[in-house]
């Protein structure tokens, strides 16, 4: 698991078992005691996510938590309360200050692991998206819309009629938009359209340790029209473990059916809010780069686009404090399967191997055409052994099938040299990125010099 946690707890004892514990799940974990301490390590390097104790009787710990919610520069990351008193009152308390959960003690380990890795893949989506949505406004397009002009959409999905009614009459109350009552059974069977933005799954009353919430939230995830809903899960009291699983399936919460009716519409709403933010970030990188910033024959990112998201990259770099990658890959004899098959085929090749390249990256990873034969990765988080690995992975996925030229010609073997060079750790300009781009290139002609199919590792960092 990869990820940079905070812990903020006046209690030392505390402190150091959480510590263990995250480390023990491969965090990489900083721990202070006071409000003064944790500020200097956000502004030294912002976490991902922080574990904070809101019941310091010395400190403001909500309006703490508050303000890293009201600043943008701080907003997106993740913070889940811990140690609070297990009352309606604390928890709500907690959620309005901008925690996005709260975890009393004695606290479930598995729980707590779960709901880090689902906050987690939230924040990584939203960063990609954010990374995006700015390099499009660095490129001149509008900005984002900040306020919501669509209408949330909340479908209530129960398989237990006196269950799900209570559901549906218990979010109604404290909601602004309808709630939609949907059999499970007719979600599954058929499309639904409009497609709801928040699924409320009700899992009161399964007596089969959730495995029908299991396979409903397998199911949701693997759809293309519901994958990018988010899924709201309702649970009998005191099952962490179920709680703990329904997370790592893909739900983005998962709650006690005890909860306050003002701590369940809180959740609601907020899952709402994300999900509309999501939607208007994908909208702006959609419809504002499509035509200006993509390669017409591929698909992929240009020039255009490339230069300002490596100049962003590169900022992300240094305030994480990790690595980024720049890889640069070249199909080996490009010019004679134009020369010996014509550019129609030469054209296939080309979209085949971006399919391969985007359909073998991260969604954070950048992959660029960059010129004729020429494509470009951009790889965050990754150090020089992990970049080796990633660029030695994709040049085989190239050579690993033969190409299909079309009817009546004959399948065909590429090969793809790549160079790689690594850096980000300290401030980077526009000429030192540009120089950073010339040593991948320059691993690249090393590679080819070596006899092509063949990966390169720059040695020289770019300063």
């Amino acid at each position: 698991m990869t990820g940079r946690i905070l812990i903020v707890d006046t209690v030392p004892t505390n402190r150091i078992v959480l510590k263990v514990k995250m480390l023990a799940a491969q965090f990489s974990v900083d721990a202070c005691g006071s409000r003064k301490d944790a500020e200097e390590v956000i502004a030294r390097q912002k976490p991902d996510l922080i574990l904070i104790n809101l019941s310091d009787p010395i400190e403001d710990r909500h309006g703490f938590c508050r303000e890293l919610k009201e600043n943008p520069d701080t907003a997106a990351i993740a913070i889940i309360s811990v140690g609070v008193a297990d009352t309606a009152r604390a928890r709500f308390a907690a959620l309005d200050a901008g925690a996005d959960d709260v975890l009393p003690r004695p606290i479930n380990d598995a729980l707590l692991l779960a709901r880090m890795r689902s906050l987690l893949r939230v924040r990584h989506a939203r960063h990609e998206l954010m990374l995006r949505d700015g390099t499009s406004r660095a490129l001149g397009f509008e900005e984002a819309r900040r306020n919501f002009d669509a209408t949330a959409r909340i479908a209530l999905l129960s398989r237990h009629a006196i269950s799900g009614d209570a559901l549906a009459a218990q979010l109604n109350s404290g909601l602004s938009v309808p709630v939609t009552r949907l059999e499970t059974d007719t979600v599954l069977a058929n499309s639904v359209a409009p497609v709801p933005d928040l699924f409320v799954i009700d899992g009161t009353q399964d007596n089969d340790g959730g495995r029908a919430v299991f396979r409903l939230i397998s199911d949701l995830r693997s759809r293309a029209e519901t994958r990018l809903s988010t899924l709201f899960v309702i649970l009998p009291h005191n099952e962490p473990e179920i709680a703990a699983m329904v997370l790592d399936l893909g739900a983005d919460d998962a709650v006690s059916l005890d909860i306050s009716d003002d701590e369940m519409v809180l959740r609601a709403r907020a899952l709402v809010r994300q999900k509309l933010l999501h939607d208007k970030l994908r909208d702006t990188v959609r419809d504002g780069l499509h035509a200006a910033v993509t390669d017409p024959l591929t698909g992929l990112y240009n020039r255009r686009y490339v230069e300002p998201h490596l100049s962003r990259m590169a900022e992300q770099a240094r305030v994480s404090q990790r690595e980024f990658a720049v890889m640069m890959l070249d199909i080996d004899h490009f010019k004679s399967i134009n020369d010996r098959y014509g550019h129609a085929a030469g054209d296939k090749v080309l979209i085949e191997i971006a399919n391969r390249l985007r359909e073998n990256l991260r969604a954070i990873d950048l992959v660029a055409r960059i010129g004729g034969e020429e494509f470009m990765v951009a790889m965050p988080n990754t150090n020089n052994e992990q970049g080796h690995i990633a660029a030695d992975r994709l040049r085989k996925l190239i050579s690993a099938r033969p190409f299909s030229l079309g009817p009546d010609k004959p399948q065909l073997n590429v090969t793809m040299s790549v160079g790689v060079a690594v850096g980000g750790l300290e401030r980077l300009n526009r000429v030192q990125i540009d120089t950073m781009c010339n040593l991948a290139d320059e691993a690249l002609y090393a590679a080819k010099s070596a006899g092509r199919d063949k990966v390169a590792m720059s040695q020289r960092l770019a300063s």
